[in-house]
Formats: C-alpha cells, sequence, structure tokens
C-alpha cells in the first residue's frame, strides 16, 4: 500500500467548530491524503512519516472551509439590475433575460460565482439552477465542470418551472419546461453525476424551483423522485409577503402547510430563505428536520424581511448560510454573509442576544453541512471528517488589534484567505485561486454579460 502523504499546518489559532466549540490558541492540523489525522494544541507531533509539507501559519486563524447552501449561479451576468425592487418585480423585470441564456453564457457564470466563492474560503458550493431554455446544450454539464475546474465540493440542486404565466405562475411561457420533461431531465442528472460515496466531490439535489412557478404536481413528484433516487431535495419558500398571500390565494394555506401536503418537509430537506415563518411553521420545520438556507444579504436587498434564526435554532431547525444569485447579492461571496447574519439578525426582536460571533462562524460551516447532509464528512475540523479547511490571515492592519480571531473573521473586514484546502488538495494560496486564471474569468464574464444583454434586448 502507497504512504499516505501529510501536511502539517502548526501556530495557528483553530476553531474546530466541532460539537463541544473547541478551539486552541495556537495548534496544529495534519492532514494526511484527503482527511484531517490529527488537530490540537501546540506543535504536531514529533515523528510523523511521509511529510511532504510543513506550513508555519503563525498569525493566521484555521476554521472549515465555508458551506455555501443556496446560489443561482446564472445570474452572475444580470449584477445590478433591478436594484430597486421586491421579490416578485425583480423576477419579472429578469425573466426575460434569463430566458436568453445559452451554454456558454452558463458554464462563464459559473466560472465566475465559484471563482469569487473560492478565492474567499467556500470549500463547499451549490447552485440551484432552474432556468432551461429549450435547445441550449448541457446547462448541467457546464456548471458541474466549472465546478470541478475551481476544485470546490459541489451540489448541483437540478432546478425546474412548468408554471408559466398562463398558468398563473412568474415565469414567462417561453422560460419554463413541461412537467414530463423537467422530470425526465432530472432524472438523467442525478444518475449521470449524482455520486453518494463518502468524500464525493458532485452531489445532485432534486429542486423544483418555488411555489409560484412549479406547479403541484411537479412538486409532488418531484419529491417522489429524489427520495425514489436516494438524493435530497431543495426549494424556494417562505421568502416575502407575496409569497405567502400566492399560497392562500392559490392553494387556501400557507406556504409550510403546502410544502407538507405535497411532501416537502423531512430530513432530506432543505429550503431557501424561510422569512416569513411563524411559531407553527417553525415547529414543523424542527419536528421534520426540514433545513434552511439562511441569506441575510439578498433578504435585504430584496426587502424581504428578517429571517427569524434565533428562533429557528432554539428550536433545533438545521440552519447554514447561502450567498443566493448574485443579482440579488452582487458581492457574491459567502464569508461577509457571517457578519450580515448576525448584524441583522441583532435588528429583529432579540436584539443582541440573537446570535454570537460563534453561531455566525456556525452557520456558515457546520450547520450548511447539516442542511446539504454531509455533516458526518465537512463542516467541523475533526479526525477523520475530509479535509476541507481555511486558514485566514489575521495579523495584517484589518484585524491585529483584535485578540479574539473568530470575533475579528465575523465581525472585522473581510480576511484575507492565506490557504484553501478542499479534500486536502489546496485550492487557494495567498488569496489567488490554483486551478483557474481569475483575469481570464473576469474578461469572459465580461464579455458574456454584454452578450446576453444585447441578445435580451433583441428578443
Amino acid at each position: 500500500m502507497a504512504a499516505v502523504e501529510r501536511i502539517v499546518i502548526e501556530n495557528c489559532a483553530i476553531a474546530t467548530v466541532d460539537a463541544d466549540g473547541t478551539e486552541y490558541a495556537s495548534g496544529h492540523l495534519v492532514l494526511a491524503g484527503d482527511r484531517i489525522e490529527s488537530v490540537g494544541a501546540g506543535p504536531a507531533p514529533e515523528g510523523l512519516s511521509d511529510v511532504t509539507r510543513r506550513i508555519d501559519a503563525t498569525g493566521h486563524l484555521a476554521t472549515p472551509g465555508l458551506v455555501n447552501t443556496h446560489h443561482h449561479f446564472y445570474q452572475w451576468l444580470t449584477r445590478g439590475l433591478a436594484t430597486d425592487h421586491n421579490l416578485f418585480d425583480w423576477l419579472v423585470a429578469l425573466y426575460p433575460t434569463w430566458a436568453c441564456l445559452d451554454e456558454d453564457m452558463v458554464r462563464t457564470a459559473a466560472q465566475g460565482s465559484l471563482a469569487m466563492m473560492a478565492r474567499g474560503g467556500v470549500t463547499t458550493a451549490m447552485d440551484h439552477h432552474y432556468v432551461y431554455p429549450r435547445g441550449t446544450g448541457d446547462l448541467s454539464g457546464a456548471i458541474i465542470g466549472a465546478a470541478r475546474e475551481t476544485g470546490v465540493r459541489f451540489t448541483l440542486a437540478r432546478g425546474s418551472m412548468d408554471r408559466g404565466e398562463s398558468d398563473g405562475g412568474l415565469p414567462p411561457d417561453f422560460a419554463v419546461e413541461t412537467l414530463d420533461d423537467a422530470l425526465a431531465a432530472t432524472e438523467a442528472t442525478v444518475r449521470e453525476h449524482h455520486d453518494s460515496s463518502f468524500g464525493a466531490l458532485t452531489q445532485v439535489a432534486v429542486a423544483p424551483c418555488s411555489p409560484f412557478s412549479v406547479s403541484t404536481e411537479l412538486m409532488r413528484q418531484g419529491a417522489e423522485l429524489a427520495r425514489s433516487l436516494g438524493v435530497r431535495l431543495h426549494t424556494h419558500g417562505s421568502e416575502t409577503v407575496e409569497e405567502e398571500k400566492f399560497c392562500h390565494e392559490l392553494f387556501g394555506m400557507g406556504p409550510t402547510d403546502y410544502f407538507e401536503s405535497t411532501g416537502w418537509l423531512g430530513e432530506d430537506v432543505w429550503m431557501a430563505h424561510c422569512v416569513h415563518m411563524n411559531d407553527a411553521d417553525i415547529a414543523a420545520f424542527a419536528r421534520t428536520g426540514t433545513g434552511v438556507a439562511h441569506c441575510p444579504s439578498s433578504n435585504a436587498r430584496l426587502a424581504a424581511g428578517i429571517a427569524r434564526v434565533p428562533d429557528m435554532l432554539r428550536a433545533g431547525v438545521p440552519v447554514g448560510l447561502g450567498v443566493d444569485g448574485t443579482a440579488s447579492n452582487e458581492s457574491g461571496e459567502l464569508h461577509t454573509e457571517l457578519r450580515n447574519a448576525l448584524l441583522v439578525n441583532r435588528l429583529g426582536p432579540h436584539r443582541e442576544s440573537a446570535l454570537t460571533a460563534r453561531q455566525a462562524l456556525r452557520l456558515g460551516t457546520f450547520g450548511g453541512a447539516q442542511v446539504l447532509g454531509r455533516a458526518g464528512e465537512i463542516g467541523s475540523l475533526e479526525p477523520g471528517k475530509l479535509a476541507d479547511l481555511v486558514l485566514w490571515r489575521m495579523d495584517t492592519l484589518a484585524h491585529a488589534s483584535i485578540a479574539d480571531p473568530v470575533a475579528a473573521l465575523v465581525l472585522g473586514a473581510a480576511a484575507p484567505v492565506t490557504a484553501s484546502f478542499v479534500g486536502g488538495r489546496q485550492i487557494v494560496a495567498d488569496g489567488r485561486l490554483v486551478h483557474v486564471d481569475e483575469e481570464a474569468v473576469a474578461r469572459a464574464t465580461r464579455a458574456e454579460a454584454r452578450r446576453l444583454a444585447r441578445i435580451a434586448g433583441q428578443a
């Protein structure tokens, strides 16, 4: 058997985000192959064999890699549009443009979205892609290929819409699939790309878009399909007051009751936003183990409201963080959501006791792993888990005077990423992507954004 190569990281502060919240003021990590072999205080044990690299991480904080639980990569090409709209008006304004997407645009947008997240500490990403114009190529394959190039762990939530304007939905009819086409394409994507093994780099979830763009039959059959294939389920839920009104008018019940009636509550389900949840809704999520992707910046950008994250956590609801699409969160970064989650929730009724800095870090790491069904593999720094971690530089002008490195990371300016590893493989070095040419991606995204705007203007 070939020897396992080891990387030793020493002299850094460590926030393990394990069940006990273990932290070390100065500690070490030993990575063996794609796993964490040991983590603890002080220097690494003497006598380690097959050490291929030693990193002196003085002045750094080591954390688990960030886990993004909700995104729409394609929106990288439509940033900065409809900046003063609520959700429904924003969607109506942008759907006609999104309906002009093609495979090259989707691939390039995915490259831009992934690059921005990875260079900012994300090691596990997801994309909820639900716009599949007819005859535009292999969009799912293009997105998955971009994730492989970047080097991140990835979940594609294969979305779908079959409720167009003529059926009372928001998207234009030419932007939706038929029920049968959506189900068939989703199943084919799962069978071709989903990897259920420990340490998988690519997984697929079944993800009809939302109650106002999807038929009840697609919701029901989508849930049945996901469970027959053994994959997770994702959708948008309870994002705005307009959605609440829509559900009552169309289905005679609120979003949570509607989701339960269609099989969409359970430990294998996570939903984006969940801003407008009453006590009964939160209790239903807690009872069923349904997860939430909290997207504070997007919720604020679209004036959706403040999600009741402290109440969800106290009830036992799994909660992670999401960037959401960059047409409603132009920064495209997840590490800024740590700070925004804390600050936004302190504007709510719990005020200063809403969230702590360590709770915010847990949302962005272990909470995200829970929501994606991968808490046994990632989300904390523990022996046996996958070596997905980030070294944040904390000794520069921006953070050096803050004694608590976790508080500095969450509340301070965006910290530089000196190194980021996925399964022991480095994907960021000194703030730059290792496997991707950032300047080339920037040029390509600018060109494709202009091409999309030109085509949409002619449509």
